[in-house]
Order: C-alpha cells, then sequence, then structure tokens
C-alpha cells in the first residue's frame, strides 16, 4: 500500500469557456460538476474571467469551495478575477503557494502563463498554466518565451500545462519540447464530438507525468466546448 508521501499528485487542466456551455446557457454549477469529478489536487483553468471590464470571475468563489474542496490560488492581480489573462489555478488548501510569477506573452492577442510555485506533499513544485494564441506563428514565440523566462527562475520540478491551441500532433510545439517531455492525452476540442487534442501537459526531466482518463462526459449538453484532461505526477 502507497503511504501518503508516495501517493502520485493529481494534475489538471480545463478549458471552461467562461461557464458557457455548448447549449449556449451559462452555468458554473456543470463546470464545477465537472471539475470536482475530477479529483485534482492542482486544475490549471482558462477562460475562467469574463472578457470585459475588471475580468470577473466566472465562477463564483465560495461555489468553488463548496463543490469541489479546491481554493483559488492568488493569481489574480485585483479583486473580482479569478486569473490572469483568464488563467486560474486551484488546489486542495493543503498546497501552499511560494511564488507567483506572470510572464506577459508575445502575439497580437493578450496572452500570458501563469507561473506558481508550491509546495506538495510530493515537495516543491512549479506548475504553469498557459492558454496559448490562435496562430501557430505566434504559438511559437510564446513557447520560446515561457521557455526562456522559466531558465531565468531557480530550479524546480515543473508541469505545464493548459490550452495549447495547437491542432497538430506532430508539429508547432518543437520549441518546448527541447526542454520538457510534451503529452497530448486525448482529443478534447469541439466537447461534443472531439477531433483535436489542444489540451496538454508539459513536463521537466525531474517529474514522471502519466495520463489517465477523466471521468466519462455526461451526455447531451457539455457545460464547455473543451473537455478536461487528466494527470497523476510523481517526482523522479
Amino acid at each position: 500500500m502507497q503511504t501518503r508521501l508516495q501517493t502520485p499528485l493529481r494534475l489538471a487542466s480545463y478549458n471552461i469557456r467562461a461557464g458557457l456551455g455548448t447549449d449556449l446557457r451559462r452555468d458554473p454549477r456543470r463546470s464545477l460538476a465537472v471539475i470536482a469529478a475530477l479529483g485534482a489536487d492542482i486544475i490549471a483553468l482558462q477562460e475562467a474571467d469574463f472578457r470585459m471590464g475588471q475580468r470577473p470571475s466566472a465562477l463564483p468563489r465560495k461555489l468553488i469551495c463548496d463543490m469541489t474542496g479546491l481554493v483559488p490560488l492568488p493569481v489574480a492581480i485585483n479583486a473580482v478575477s479569478l486569473g490572469w489573462h483568464g488563467i486560474a489555478l486551484l488546489a486542495r488548501p493543503e498546497v501552499m503557494t511560494r511564488d507567483v510569477h506572470r510572464f506577459d506573452l508575445p502575439g497580437h492577442e493578450p496572452r500570458g502563463a501563469v507561473v506558481v510555485d508550491l509546495e506538495t506533499r510530493l515537495g516543491p513544485m512549479r506548475v504553469v498554466g498557459v492558454h496559448l494564441g490562435l496562430l501557430r506563428s505566434a504559438r511559437r514565440r510564446q513557447l520560446d518565451h515561457i521557455r526562456a523566462e522559466l531558465a531565468r527562475l531557480a530550479p524546480l520540478p515543473t508541469v505545464i500545462m493548459g490550452d495549447f491551441n495547437e491542432w497538430s500532433t506532430q508539429r508547432g510545439l518543437g520549441r518546448i519540447a527541447r526542454d520538457y517531455a510534451v503529452l497530448t492525452p486525448q482529443r478534447t476540442f469541439p466537447s461534443r464530438l472531439p477531433v483535436a487534442s489542444l489540451d496538454r501537459f508539459a513536463h521537466c526531466a525531474n517529474l514522471d507525468l502519466r495520463v489517465i482518463a477523466p471521468p466519462a462526459k455526461t451526455k447531451g449538453a457539455q457545460p464547455s466546448d473543451h473537455l478536461p484532461v487528466l494527470a497523476e505526477a510523481q517526482p523522479i
């Protein structure tokens, strides 16, 4: 039997589309039900905030805790947003935040990467939440920028997770693959009939990451146009 210290850390990523389902009905409870079912210790969310004004959270903070047992990590730069550039990170209450970094990313669209240094039951870990651009040329520049900025930080076991927006499984991710192993789980987009694996993980050589299947999606309308991805991490 595994001890608590040997138990893998469950990581997830989910583009929640600000709670807008495929039936064009906005229901944060549906999004949170999916998040709760994943059983993740840490989850990166994309499109967690609305796009206009101060970018208020699409998920009520009290509902997050009540329905999932997770708490938002301190990545927002104002009191109403859940994340930064729509990227939020939720974690179990025992996961402690040591530091937060925010990288503005190049490209025509406003994009960013959220970097959080954590203390977990497996030890120190760095989690990077991303939502890359729609154009491959921009994504390549963004991945170069992320690699360069991470190289300037003190080394930690690192996992990058989020919506990479890359439709190809053979091209477009070579920049990050120079330093990180890229894992492409199941097809996630569009959620009703997935044809593209837009949502991915990338991890350094100090972590062992194993993709696991998320719970089966519900029938009918989906809470988002993406499906979540799920993995378990252990140090090497």
